[in-house]
């Protein structure tokens, strides 16, 4: 006997089929560890479904690689300044000023350049020997930065130049430097890179996974290091200055670098 179904019944059984084929294409989906699936509708109204698989994601490695390196200071820095003390302000100016321009000529005639000779600072302040609020002096501070290129003569030209300021000389903040770090940081920019490389292969062996390509790489600020030396300012005398001992040493330069590796 023929079965006869009404629109209304056949309506039915349409959206139950649509929904059998919904709830298979998800298991399916699911089960390949795929992303949820998609619905759409084609001309006739039917619903398809679709399942979208992407990829496994690419593992990383994130290492970080140093670069040590050492060169030898080349050029010298330091504070030098002169102090004065007077019953007035004009007179300790006038000493001050006096004594700070015998700095700075003894240094020129010594071959220091005139634009590595700048001045830093200048104070002036009153002198108090008693709470009655009135100054009893006042007191003259002036500052100049100076370079000195020639470690060779270095020490000759703290030395002259102290004797010239006399007992008003000041120093402080000396420091070593190395006037170019281009070159040694390339050097230690190629072993940073080279231990970062290392280090993610060696990684890469213990996973048992081929090591990729670079991702990204990036560069912490490379640090300059700071040489304070100690000095005290030389007194005026008769005698010929000493020449301070300078004993440039070793500087060490460092870099750091951040590289990511993708795992093959």
């Amino acid at each position: 006997m023929a079965v006869q179904f009404s629109p209304v019944q056949r309506a039915a059984a349409a959206v139950v089929a649509s929904a059998g084929l919904l709830i298979a294409a998800f298991a399916l989906g699911v089960g390949q560890g795929g992303a949820a699936p998609a619905a759409a509708s084609d001309a006739a109204g039917n619903t398809a479904v679709t399942t979208a698989v992407p990829a496994a994601g690419a593992a990383r490695i994130t290492v970080t690689g140093s670069g040590n390196v050492s060169g030898v200071p080349n050029q010298l820095s330091l504070s030098m300044g002169v102090q004065t003390s007077a019953g007035s302000v004009a007179t300790a100016l006038r000493q001050a000023n006096a004594a700070a321009r015998s700095v700075a000529a003894v240094l020129r005639r010594s071959g220091v350049a005139a634009s590595d000779i700048q001045t830093s600072g200048l104070s002036i302040y009153p002198n108090y020997s008693n709470s009655s609020g009135v100054p009893s002096g006042y007191q003259v501070s002036e500052q100049l930065t100076i370079t000195l290129r020639r470690l060779s003569v270095a020490g000759s030209q703290i030395s002259a130049a102290a004797r010239a300021g006399g007992n008003a000389t000041t120093i402080d903040g000396v420091s070593l430097n190395l006037s170019d770090t281009s070159t040694l940081l390339a050097s230690a920019r190629e072993k940073a890179v080279a231990d970062a490389k290392a280090k993610a292969a060696a990684y890469a062996h213990a996973l048992g996974r081929p090591l990729g390509a670079v991702v990204s790489m990036s560069e912490a600020t490379p640090a300059v290091p700071f040489q304070p030396l100690p000095m005290a300012a030389s007194a005026s005398g008769s005698r010929a200055p000493s020449p301070v001992p300078v004993h440039p040493g070793t500087q060490q330069l460092s870099v750091t670098v951040t590289v990511v590796f993708a795992l093959a």
